[in-house]
């Protein structure tokens, strides 16, 4: 059976496949949020590449590439060894999507973004949602943070007349560094940065917010909420509706219940699906 797969070319196209389509799916990360794609899009696209892989092994098993076009094996096997060229279109497909992965990868090292220096646009409304700094004694409670600053990046995103820079864009300006903020936004082309802090204290829940106008650098807008714990989630949407309001963009009722609308009722069940978020991702 290893002799007929490997006579039918279907490990040289599994090779080929893999390395080409992982050079593919780094390529998607790194362009499409650029375009302000969001990430369902983006690992939707990975997903399709994944499920190509078996249907790509199929047809390597099934048919062949001969100087007189695709064959079915059966075909290919009865014609004389004259006719049936070798095909060496894998090993360009490998040594092509090792150098695009070489690249995408020092690409996104030694860039400071994937919008470095874009056109603003200041007649739209634009924000990026920065990551939120962890203020909590526990310092592995930083996923929390994360999660409030994810969480209020998709409600501002429901809103249609806003433009919202991704998650994945973002998260390369992590908190307790040094921020240029007035840098940061021409490197994303917004006009607004949201940026905060997030502190938990057993019950507790102290989420602490300030909006930027990215041009001035001048705070336009701060707010802080000492709350429950169970109250994050109406902090999350008083939150999102107060920086829409800020940017007098428009919130029909329907994008408002959006906004409004709890990812869930269980909290526990939340906090743990942010722990296991980030283990997921790498």
């Amino acid at each position: 059976m290893c002799g007929e797969l490997k006579r039918r070319n279907v490990y040289k196209v599994a090779l080929a496949y893999v390395v080409g389509g992982w050079a593919l799916a780094q390529g998607l990360a790194k362009v499409l949020p650029v375009f302000s794609v969001p990430n369902w899009v983006i690992q939707l696209l990975v997903v399709l590449i994944v499920i190509g892989l078996p249907i790509a092994l199929v047809l390597a098993w099934a048919f062949e590439i001969t100087p007189q076009g695709i064959k079915r094996t059966e075909t290919a096997d009865a014609m004389p060894a004259t006719a049936r060229k070798k095909n060496r279109t894998w090993i360009y497909v490998i040594v092509i999507g090792a150098l695009l992965s070489i690249g995408l990868f020092f690409l996104g090292r030694y860039t400071a973004g994937p919008m470095q220096h874009a056109a603003l646009d200041t007649s739209v409304k634009s924000i990026a949602v920065l990551p939120f700094e962890n203020l909590s004694d526990d310092k592995q409670n930083t996923y929390f943070a994360d999660g409030v600053q994810d969480q209020i990046l998709t409600n501002l995103a429901k809103v249609s007349e806003m433009r919202v820079i991704s998650h994945t864009t973002v998260r390369q300006y992590k908190s307790g560094e040094p921020r240029n903020l007035r840098e940061i936004g021409k490197q994303l082309g917004v006009t607004h940065i949201l940026e905060g802090s997030v502190q938990r204290a057993g019950d507790r829940l102290r989420i602490a917010a300030q909006l930027i106008d990215a041009r001035t650098d001048s705070q336009i807008w701060a707010e802080t909420y000492d709350r429950t714990a169970a109250d994050l989630f109406k902090i999350q949407s008083e939150l999102a509706e107060s920086i829409v309001a800020q940017l007098q963009a428009k919130l029909p009722p329907e994008q408002k219940a959006w906004i409004e609308e709890r990812p869930t009722q269980d909290l526990v069940a939340f906090e743990r699906y942010l722990r296991a978020k980030p283990i997921v991702a790498s």
